[in-house]
């Protein structure tokens, strides 16, 4: 099975179940929403950022003569630290900090690997296919002004920007060269779903949305943001459309995606949350809520009662791991045989 259509069995998979409604940890791995999905994107614009950047202050490693330098390794670093939600000022530890950094440097050595693979198997991408790329990655920005100042923030212009993108893509598609065809058979398949069946016992859920107004720490602004919430409930009960008001005004991190939720289930929100979006039914509004977060306006979209996934769907989701969980595996056996044949140096001690 090549990485397209695993990708698009993967597609289809998301579109039809919310992982979250299983609780099988690791199938949420198998779940990537659109909005994490464009948030990896605009984390990772970093990556081959190298010969677009104004400034160099020494060589962090050097590739087969190619080489990465730190302040390229600095960009890539603060994102890497964003995607795994890290606080670089609550990083006290030393070895942890040495050890994040270490493993950003590596995803930049690998991704030169790819690039360099990418080259000498002559793939060649596109401008279409850019242009698509670049697409996608800035509709996970609210605006194009955002995106534009993010690009540039990393010493892009458009033209460095393009070349960056078809790097990207050219690598990627050296890596599924390589990789190869991933398969899992049937009967592994079966076995492992047995195996955890009643992990597809799904319990009651609701799927919401929210609009969070965050309180700040000053006794006369929380009760302005009291008024706001009320003003923006007041909105929406005249007509305005609460997924709109939420992409205006909600100050969480799904606030591009309309406050969206997803499914949910008892014991994965707050109390307070909890309680008043379980109360609601399909298309009603709640609140305000105050919770620790601050004040929420609550819609709930969809209610699914307590049951059983279908046993389809639930070796489909199987399937699903089995092959992320294997091309997982290959993927990392693949740079490890790159790395063994490639000359590193490197210039930092981490």
């Amino acid at each position: 099975m090549n990485g397209n259509r695993l990708k698009s069995i993967m597609g289809r998979v998301r579109a039809k179940l919310s992982v979250r409604c299983v609780g099988w940890r690791w199938l949420a791995a198998v779940r990537l929403s659109r909005s994490a999905a464009a948030r990896a994107c605009a984390l990772a614009i970093f990556i081959l950022a190298g010969p677009a950047l104004a400034q160099e202050f020494g060589i962090a490693a050097r590739v087969n003569g190619v080489d990465i330098t730190v302040f390229r390794l600095e960009r890539h670093f603060e994102d890497y630290l964003k995607l795994q939600r890290r606080d670089p000022g609550m990083m006290t530890n030393p070895r942890v900090y040495n050890r994040l950094k270490r493993e950003a440097l590596d995803q930049l050595i690998d991704t030169e690997l790819l690039w360099q693979q990418a080259q000498s198997l002559g793939i060649e991408v596109a401008d279409e296919d850019v242009r698509a790329r670049r697409a996608e990655i800035e509709a996970g920005f609210r605006t194009r002004e955002a995106f534009e100042r993010r690009i540039a923030h990393a010493g892009f212009d458009d033209a460095s920007y393009d070349d960056y993108l078809r790097r990207d893509i050219a690598a990627s598609r050296a890596l599924e060269v390589l990789i190869g065809e991933i398969e899992v058979s049937d009967d592994e398949v079966r076995s492992l779903y047995e195996a955890n069946k009643h992990r597809f016992e799904r319990p009651e859920q609701v799927r919401a949305r929210h609009i969070l107004l965050r309180l700040p720490s000053d006794s006369t602004d929380a009760v302005e943001v009291e008024q706001r919430i009320q003003a923006l409930l007041a909105e929406i009960r005249a007509g305005a459309d609460f997924a709109e008001m939420a992409q205006r005004h909600s100050q969480d991190t799904n606030a591009g995606e309309g406050g969206d939720l997803g499914y949910f289930e008892r014991g994965r929100m707050v109390p307070p949350f909890e309680e008043a979006a379980f109360a609601l039914s399909p298309g009603e509004i709640g609140g305000p809520v105050r919770t620790e977060f601050g004040w929420h306006l609550i819609k709930v979209e969809d209610r699914r009662p307590a049951g059983s996934m279908p046993e389809a769907e639930a070796l489909q989701i199987v399937r699903a791991h089995l092959l992320q969980t294997r091309w997982a595996e290959v993927r990392s056996e693949t740079l490890v045989r790159l790395r063994e044949g490639a000359e590193i140096e490197l210039g930092l001690r981490l």
